[in-house]
């Protein structure tokens, strides 16, 4: 027998003399290495698919946020704002597809697949109607960037830009700020209606105080106008 037999057998004998269990073999070595090398690849898989799922949570809350988007969207800052997020949108399934593509998950690589195409055909949907490459309406094209609007000047008395306010035979002029802030008004929405609701009423207000404040100075203008005129209290001669 060869002596790293015996070495071998030796070995066996003081591990049984100490107690010990016998020494495992190298199948059964390689076997126990790949079920624990299996059970940590369960364990990161797991973990990456927690992960990802939080992922695609807030990728489905951005595209909510379209759904809702609150603000103009048409040109200008609001239509940044929007493109921005639907490429935010496809920022995120590339990430869902980078880790789910990483740790081996099938269902969520192919569902994070779909938010980047749909997040392309939304900013597609978007950019190349502005850009000339989308057969658009030629009497309203969109456009990137808003237009300038100017407001059209409101009627003004005697070339001053003020009511009347009429109190007995006087006539006192006074800016109408509620008159300034009706021109220009839409027409055609509820918005628009309570908006002028409002600037008439405020126009009314204006007037009522500014008539209330002509009687208040009724005696000092008398008094001013006694102090210009002195000659006024003077007795008259039979």
């Amino acid at each position: 027998m060869p002596d790293n037999d015996w070495s071998t057998q030796l070995k066996k004998i003081e591990r049984e003399f100490d107690g010990l269990p016998p020494e495992p073999s190298p199948a059964f070595k390689k076997m126990q290495s790949e079920e624990e090398r299996r059970a940590q690849e369960r364990t990161q898989q797991r973990a990456a698919m927690i992960g990802a799922g939080a992922r695609l949570v807030l990728v489905f809350a951005l595209f909510g946020a379209l759904i809702i988007w609150p603000y103009a969207n048409t040109c200008g800052a609001g239509w940044f704002g929007y493109v921005g997020t639907e490429a935010v949108i496809v920022a995120g399934g590339l990430w869902v597809a980078f880790t789910t593509w990483r740790y081996r998950l099938p269902k969520m690589h192919a569902l994070s697949l779909l938010i980047i195409l749909v997040g392309l055909v939304l900013i597609a949907a978007q950019v190349l109607p502005r850009t000339g490459y989308a057969v658009v309406d030629p009497k309203n094209p969109p456009q990137l960037w808003c237009p300038e609007t100017t407001a059209p000047v409101a009627p003004t008395t005697s070339g001053t830009g003020a009511t009347p306010l009429a109190s007995g035979s006087e006539n006192i002029l006074a800016p109408s700020p509620a008159r300034e802030a009706s021109v220009a008004l839409p027409t055609s929405d509820l918005l628009g209606q309570r908006v002028r609701y409002a600037a008439k009423s405020m126009e009314s207000r204006w007037q009522e105080s500014s008539s209330d404040l002509v009687k208040q100075l009724r005696p000092q203008r008398a008094v001013l106008e006694r102090i210009a005129h002195p000659e006024s209290r003077l007795p008259r001669d039979p």
